[in-house]
Parts: structure tokens; sequence; C-alpha cells
């Protein structure tokens, strides 16, 4: 099982951390949708990262159909979800805000990347950049002071993390974080995990899988 895509996409990211957090057996290839856009091409022709080759040679793009279908075929990426009924929706809930802000990072940061200055439209930056904001701020109230979401370390919680360093790696010029106190504690308890010091949000970087710990 490969998972293609480079580490400095919060969306790649979190399936690494939770393959890694799940103990799954996998390798990483951190190829480039930019600078590496043939060889991608090969594997996925929509260019869509993260992708995860299966064993069966089956390309899958989409960070939420992969963490679905691992937890289909491994059940300890199922047990990153609370099956609680009470515990789940909260979960589903926080991930989907993390979710949110990590396509408003996104979009603002292809915005400025891609976009020549004469070509963006501030209303449109403006729009998303209240909402980033939003999440932010519905982060920040919403997590635990301490543990995690699910009470145990699950998808949400590496969601969260990923979204927030996202934002603070690619927009700390156009976002201010500073005012979301709970949700930088509660992140950085994450960055501190074994899991998510083995898959770096840094260009390049190559996930270590198999953690014993």
């Amino acid at each position: 099982m490969q998972l293609i895509g480079m580490l400095d996409s919060p969306y790649v990211r979190r399936v690494a951390i939770a393959l890694i957090a799940a103990k799954v057996s996998f390798t990483h290839r951190p190829i480039s949708l930019f600078r590496h856009i043939d060889e991608f091409s090969k594997l996925n022709a929509l260019l869509k990262a993260p992708t995860l080759v299966t064993d069966e040679g089956t390309a899958l793009m989409d960070s939420n159909v992969i963490l679905e279908y691992l937890a289909w075929v491994h059940r300890p990426v199922a047990a990153l979800t609370p099956t609680e009924t009470s515990r789940r929706l909260r979960a589903l809930r926080v991930t989907g805000i993390a979710l949110t802000v990590m396509e408003k990072a996104v979009q603002r940061h292809y915005e400025r990347a891609l976009r020549p200055a004469d070509k963006r439209h501030r209303p449109w930056i403006n729009r998303v950049m209240s909402q980033l904001a939003a999440g932010l701020a519905a982060l920040n109230a919403e997590l635990p002071t301490s543990g995690w979401v699910g009470g145990e370390l699950g998808v949400s919680d590496i969601s969260v993390a990923c979204a927030f360093g996202f934002v603070g790696a690619m927009l700390s010029d156009v976002a201010d974080t500073s005012g979301y106190s709970n949700l930088a504690a509660f992140c950085e308890r994450a960055e501190a995990l074994p899991a998510f010091r083995a898959a770096p949000a840094e260009d390049g970087a190559t996930a270590k899988a198999g953690l014993t710990d």
C-alpha cells in the first residue's frame, strides 16, 4: 500500500498520521503535484493528493474516502473514530470544522501562490479569511483543555492539528493565530506525539511508518 503526496499538505499528512497511529504498514512516496507532474500522473491522472494505491493496485483519492476505506479494511483505523454515539457526534463535528479550516487555508494559500496579483478578487479573499477565522474560533471553543476529543487520540484530533499546523506554516503573515490559546495548546500536545513526529509537515519529508509505540 502506497500513500502518494507531500506531507506539507494537511490532507496527505492526516492520512499518514492516522496510518502511523493505527500501526498500519504503508509506503509513503513524497511526490509533488507541481514538481513531479509526470511521475504523479502515472499513479493518478487526476493529480489529486493524497492518493492511496492499494495492494490491489486501485488508486483512491480524497483523504475522507481514503480513511473510510482504511477503516473498512483495518480495524485499528476504524478505532480512531469513537463508536459511542455522543462521542462520535462530537468527533465528527470537530473533524468537519477542521476540514473546513484546511479547505479555507489551502484556498488562501493557492490564491496568492498561483494566481497573479492583478487577478486576485479581494471580496473572495475576505470571505475565505472570515470563514477561516470562524473555524479557528470554533475549534478553540470546542476542543478539550486536556486529553482528546473522543477520549483517545483519533481522526478528529489528527485533523485539527494538521489544519492548524498548515495555517501556522503557510499563512502566518495573513492569519493571526495568537488568539486561540486552547487550540494552540491542543495542537502542541498532538505534535509532541510519536505519530506526528514521524510525519513532519515538511516539503519532501517521508513519513516513517511502522512505529511500535
